[in-house]
Formats: C-alpha cells, sequence, structure tokens
C-alpha cells in the first residue's frame, strides 16, 4: 500500500533501507514467478465532521457539510504482524456489522429507512426499513472513503508502467481503470487489519459465480454469447495476474495466492461503476444489488461525496436497488457480475453473425436484437438484419433495402418486408428451432454435473432455462406450427 509520498517510497527502495516513517511506505521489493491460473480449476484515519442539515437529508443541497479531514499518515511495512487479515476462504462469514461501524466513523450517513439485510449471511442487500418518497435522499458517503481509479492512477502509474504495457497489448487500455483499483485493492489486501478499508473488505463477499469464477467447462455447458462473455473476464484475470509480475512493490506470496487473486479482482469489477471515466468503488453504495427498474439513483457533488436518491416512492419493506447496466441483456450481468435477472425483459436473440459495418447499420447489437421474454415480441432489428442476410443472394435488391433503410424510408422497408415474409419467417423459425436444440442438450450437460465439484452449475442451468423460456414465446408467437 501507498502511504504518503510515492517518491520517498522508491527513493527508499533504491537505498536499500528498510523503514517505516510518516510519509514514506516502506515495503520489501521481490520478484518472483506465477503459474497460470489456467492451472487451478488516506489513507488514515481521518477526522471528518458532519452535520445534518435541517434533521434531514436532501437530494441537490449540501445536507451534510463536509469538514475538511485530519490525515495522519500511518507507515507500513508490506510484511508486518497483523492482529488479524482478510481471509478469501469461501466459509468466511462476511462482517457487516462492523463495516457499519466503520462506515458511521468515517462519516457515511443513513436516512431512517435505509436498512442492510440478510436471510443467509450470504446474500446482503438493502430494503426500505418505512415509506420512501421520491427523490429522498437515503445514503451519503463522504468522498474521502471512495476509491477511485483517476486517483489510484495518480498514485501508481508512475511505478506500474511495465504492467500498463503489458495490457496494452494483452486486452488493450479499456480496462486500465479496473486494473489500477486491482493493484489498490492488492496493497490494502496485504496490509491486513492495518488497512484502512480493512473493516469493509471484511464485509465483502467471499464467493463468486461470475464469468472469472468459471472453468472452462462451464463455458461449454453455456450459449455462444453468454459462454464468449464469461471466458472474457476469465482471460482479462489471466491478463491482470501476468501483468502483476512486473510491479515489484506485491509480494511474491500475494502473486502466488491465486485464491487472493481472484477475490480481490472480482471486487474490483463487480463494485466498481464507471462515472465519467473514473471507477470508483464506494463502501455501503456497494451493497445495493441490481435492478432492471432501480429504487435508487447514485450522483456526485462536485466535491466526488456520492448520495443515493430515490426515483419513486419506495413502500416499507420493498429493495432498495440500482441498476448495474442494460437490463435488456442479462448475459452481460451474468458474465461479470454473477446473477441472472429473471426480471430482465428480454435477451439477445443469439444470431451471432461478424459484425459488419452494414451489419452494424442495420442494427446488429446484442442490445437492439432482442427476444422479449414475456410476450415473444422480436425486436426490428431481427426482421432488418435477417432479411439483410436473405438478400444476400441478390445485390441489388440487398443495396436498396440498405439505403431505404439509412433514409429512414419505411415506406420502402415495408415492401421489402411483406415481398419477402415467408422468407424471414422461415430463417426466424430454423434459428429458434436449432437454438431450442442446442439448449436442450447443453442443459443435459449441466445437469449431469456434481454440484459439489461445480457449485455454479444451478446458476448455469437457470441462464438457460430463461433464455429457453424465452424462445418458446418467440415460436409459440412467430413460428406457427403444421396443422
Amino acid at each position: 500500500r501507498v502511504f504518503g509520498s510515492l517518491a520517498g517510497f522508491v527513493k527508499a527502495r533504491q537505498n536499500e533501507d528498510f523503514i517505516a516513517a510518516v510519509d514514506i511506505a516502506a515495503m520489501t521489493l521481490v520478484s518472483g514467478q506465477w503459474e497460470s491460473p489456467w492451472c487451478s480449476t488516506s489513507i488514515s484515519k481521518m477526522s471528518v465532521g458532519f452535520f445534518l442539515w435541517g434533521g434531514f437529508l436532501v437530494r441537490g443541497i449540501s445536507g451534510f457539510q463536509v469538514q475538511p479531514a485530519g490525515i495522519s499518515v500511518r507507515a507500513l511495512s508490506r510484511t508486518p504482524n497483523l492482529a488479524a487479515v482478510v481471509s478469501t476462504d469461501v466459509e468466511t462469514p462476511r462482517d457487516i456489522a462492523s463495516m457499519e461501524e466503520w462506515a458511521t466513523t468515517y462519516g457515511v450517513q443513513r436516512d431512517e429507512g435505509f436498512q442492510l439485510t440478510t436471510e443467509d449471511g450470504i446474500d446482503v442487500n438493502v430494503i426500505a426499513a418505512q415509506d420512501l418518497a421520491a427523490e429522498s435522499t437515503v445514503l451519503f458517503v463522504p468522498s474521502d472513503i471512495i476509491l477511485s481509479s483517476n486517483q489510484a492512477y495518480q498514485e501508481l502509474s508512475e511505478y506500474i508502467a511495465p504492467a500498463e504495457e503489458f495490457l496494452g497489448r494483452m486486452d488493450g487500455t479499456d480496462h486500465l481503470p479496473q486494473f489500477y483499483l486491482f493493484i489498490k485493492l492488492l496493497m490494502e489486501y496485504e496490509a491486513g487489519d492495518q488497512s484502512f478499508y480493512f473493516s469493509w473488505l471484511n464485509s465483502l463477499p467471499r464467493s463468486y459465480y461470475n464469468g472469472a469464477s468459471m472453468t472452462p467447462f462451464c463455458y461449454e455447458c453455456l450459449p455462444p454469447l453468454a459462454a464468449t462473455l464469461a471466458m472474457k473476464e476469465r482471460t482479462r484475470f489471466i491478463y491482470f495476474s501476468e501483468a502483476l509480475k512486473t510491479v515489484d512493490f506485491i509480494s511474491d506470496q500475494t502473486k502466488r495466492d491465486k485464491d487472493a487473486l481472484k477475490w480481490v479482482f472480482q471486487v474490483a469489477f463487480t463494485r466498481s461503476f464507471e462515472t465519467d471515466g473514473d471507477w470508483r468503488i464506494v463502501p455501503m453504495v456497494d451493497m445495493f444489488n441490481h435492478g432492471a427498474e432501480p429504487e435508487v439513483q447514485i450522483y456526485y457533488d462536485d466535491e466526488g461525496n456520492c448520495y443515493a436518491y430515490t426515483t419513486k416512492d419506495v413502500p416499507a419493506g420493498s429493495p432498495l436497488r440500482m441498476s448495474y447496466g442494460d437490463p435488456t441483456n442479462p448475459s452481460h450481468l451474468f458474465a461479470r457480475y454473477g446473477f441472472l435477472d429473471e426480471t430482465s425483459p428480454a435477451t439477445f436473440c443469439k444470431i451471432m453473425l461478424t459484425p459488419t459495418k452494414q451489419l452494424v447499420d442495420m442494427g446488429y447489437d446484442h442490445s437492439r436484437m432482442l427476444f422479449y421474454k414475456d410476450t415473444g415480441d422480436v425486436s426490428e432489428e431481427v426482421w432488418d438484419v435477417l432479411l439483410y442476410q436473405i438478400l444476400e443472394s441478390n445485390k441489388n435488391e440487398q443495396r436498396a433495402f440498405y439505403e431505404a433503410h439509412m433514409a429512414g424510408d419505411s415506406e420502402t422497408k415495408s415492401y421489402f418486408h411483406q415481398n419477402y415474409f415467408s422468407e424471414t419467417s422461415a430463417a426466424l423459425q430454423d434459428h429458434v428451432d436449432s437454438f431450442l436444440r442446442d439448449l436442450d442438450e447443453l442443459s443435459r450437460k449441466v445437469s449431469a454435473l456434481d454440484i459439489n465439484d461445480h457449485p455454479r452449475a444451478p446458476l448455469i442451468l437457470s441462464h438457460n432455462e430463461f433464455v429457453k423460456q424465452t424462445f418458446l414465446a418467440v415460436k409459440a408467437l412467430n413460428c406457427p406450427q403444421p396443422v
């Protein structure tokens, strides 16, 4: 962990000194080898003053006046004698009570209607403890305790250039913000109970069911899109692990601890959300579950403080949820976060094509090519892309159809759809029938698994069943059976 001056830290390393002093993080630097993950199936104490404006939390008004934080920097050896460490064992219980006490101590303010709850001690969520009116601010989190990829970049970028270069070659630069958080979290993890974030880290789940946690056999049991997205998550973890080899101030012991690395990776990706290019992890806000029609929305003031407010009236006992992303395609949420959003109204139609410019112009996109679960409706983009593919054998008509689409000529498009309706209907039926057969085969494969060896099998089976029921609804509405 970096406490205070990173320049002082590097200077100490160059002098081969092992020091612990204010504004200097003294860490022994060790380099080592890493086995591929495929082989295995400030920040200091802060004094922050707050008061409640008028006795109420008010959205858009500085209801909480934040006084300047008094920071007394603590030096830390990388191998201290810790009284406690964060266990990543999946059986470790979540310590929510200590996290709540920590959050309150450092300025987190909650409305009386905000309540953390759990039925099994594993899945923790937020409910309304009393009726909440729309536009009510239910949670305030000061900027001092928010983990930010931009801040991590400012602290670390000068010292992890080789890792950045590696990721730029392998994974592009899209996920560098999460990598900065990954490194920052690893430093906090190594600090054990001397980390400012220890109580928060110890409150997090230890077990995940998303793509990065799956085995290659899991991917074989998923439809193409979900499998591809899940494999990307695991591949990204491998890239992060490889890039970590070049980061000297993370210990060899931690680099070899695959369970710890994967856990920290999961925390970085599942608990951070992007705002204006900055990926932020906001303690307590990260306890909100996902909802396709969320009850809560998040915003930040000019000082970076975070507020959660209700988007509608919420009766007592109802969940308080935020949106994790596009609700129309549960496969993305499944791969990244490891849950099935059964409230999602639609799913990608699973027509897997190479996205040429023309196809993208016609609407080929996972968030637009949709089958609707409850009604069996098919989005307009599906019909357009199917017809464009059918017209491949007649280039003149294909070009005319494409130009009509680009010009917004709905009359000409309607003419083509009417003339080729039997062909597009047959193509849709062939796709639906073929995919349903594939799903049955995938589900049979999953059903044969031992849940003790494959704990994610039930989730995979539920995902495949969700997709199957959606396809059956589409078939019932759009694919008439012969009498």
